[in-house]
């Protein structure tokens, strides 16, 4: 039986902070050895927690004496579940209330869940909604396999530890949502900034980078043939052909402009992966025309319509960082490289091409490209040449 001054010393290390866990799943394992090293029979303990994600419901986090914590993602589709809908902790969410099933007993009421852990030689399963401050529930589950269950005293001990973990758990979590946040709305590297500090309007730094900007063509013209929700709809399916393959290629999205897009590809302070990183864009580049050559629509059920769009890819300066207003600020890229690449993706379409590249982003593999010639750009005092690639013909 754990000793009240042992307990004590896990409660004060919770209260601290559990500063000795640097992850989210170290507070869990080192919290669930330092209880059973103390004397408490505890075998199985999951944390869950619902998430501020756009694609994640929430996070589990599961520990099982003698093992690793494993750690879990679930998707929106789990509360629809059948595995999820009878689960004790559907129950405890709901009602806000602890939650006790005595598995040794045969009376037991069937779930999936619990005919899993009774599988597993589990015998008494008790399960703690955790609270935020902001009156959201959370729940951690605590199972044992000692033949005759948790003792009242064991259970009032495990029941002295919600509070701090609580406190614990929603500190952590708060430091995910922001970083994933940050990382959704602004990009990752522009979130890992921010929350460093360099959050002060005008600090910004120069940044060599390759430069995508990309838009569809005809938008407006489509704004207004179609309902908004269509337009909503294609232009997330039209952005779902590009962002994998930015970010799988090592690039940022930065900003999304109507149905325009704007991001970079870091090149190294030396410069030395310059051609690495215009080969990953490019790489990025074909598997968006790829995608796109299958993006369709229909328009209040007429015939199916395929769209079209100009990407340029340009190599350069630009100055990265905070710019705005007092009070709102946009994490962005701006410079003459930047306006170079607007206006080179505005000549794709009266030539024909999906996309085009400036010299500077050529030179690193000019065998793909054709020259296509030298053109007047607005903005720009002298015409810039321009290169479209040697698989794609005008039309």
């Amino acid at each position: 039986m754990i000793t009240a001054d042992k307990l004590d010393d896990i409660i004060d290390w919770l209260i601290g902070g559990a500063r000795s866990a640097t992850q989210s799943g170290d507070v869990l394992g080192e919290l669930c050895e330092q209880l059973f090293a103390a004397g408490l029979p505890i075998y199985r303990v999951g944390i869950f927690v619902r998430t501020l994600h756009p694609d994640v419901y929430g996070r589990s986090f599961i520990w099982r004496q003698g093992q690793e914590v494993a750690v879990g993602e679930a998707d929106f589709s789990l509360p629809d579940s059948e595995e999820f809908q009878t689960s004790p902790l559907t129950t405890l969410l709901q009602t806000g209330q602890p939650v006790r099933h005595r598995l040794n007993a045969m009376n037991e009421a069937n779930s999936v869940v619990l005919e899993g852990m009774r599988a597993e030689g589990i015998t008494d399963y008790f399960a703690f909604p955790i609270v935020f401050t902001d009156g959201s529930k959370h729940a951690v589950s605590i199972q044992t396999r000692q033949p005759s269950g948790f003792t009242d005293g064991e259970i009032a001990a495990l029941t002295r530890i919600i509070a701090p973990l609580a406190r614990v758990a929603e500190v952590r979590a708060l430091q995910r949502t922001s970083v994933t946040l940050l990382n959704t709305y602004v990009g990752s590297r522009a979130g890992e900034r921010i929350l460093a500090g360099q959050i002060r309007r005008g600090h910004t730094d120069f940044l060599h980078a390759v430069i995508w900007l990309s838009d569809l063509r005809g938008f407006t013209a489509l704004s207004d043939r179609l309902p908004s929700i269509l337009i909503v709809d294609l232009l997330n399916r039209y952005f779902d052909c590009q962002v994998p393959a930015i970010i799988k290629a090592g690039g940022e999205v930065l900003k999304f402009m109507g149905d325009g897009l704007l991001a970079i590809f870091p090149i190294a302070d030396d410069g030395s992966d310059e051609r690495e990183v215009c080969a990953r864009a490019l790489t990025a580049a074909l598997e968006m025309r790829t995608a796109v050559r299958d993006l369709t629509f229909s328009a209040f059920g007429g015939p199916t319509e395929r769209v079209t769009f100009g990407l340029a890819l340009h190599l350069g300066d630009v100055l990265y960082g905070n710019i705005g207003g007092a009070n709102r600020l946009d994490f962005t890229c701006i410079g003459p490289a930047v306006n170079i690449a607007a206006r080179m993706e505005k000549l794709s379409g009266g030539l024909g091409r999906t996309i085009l590249a400036s010299p500077a982003f050529v030179q690193h593999d000019g065998d793909q490209w054709h020259d296509l010639g030298e053109f007047a750009v607005a903005g720009v005092a002298r015409p810039q040449r321009v290169f479209g690639l040697k698989d794609e013909t005008a039309g």
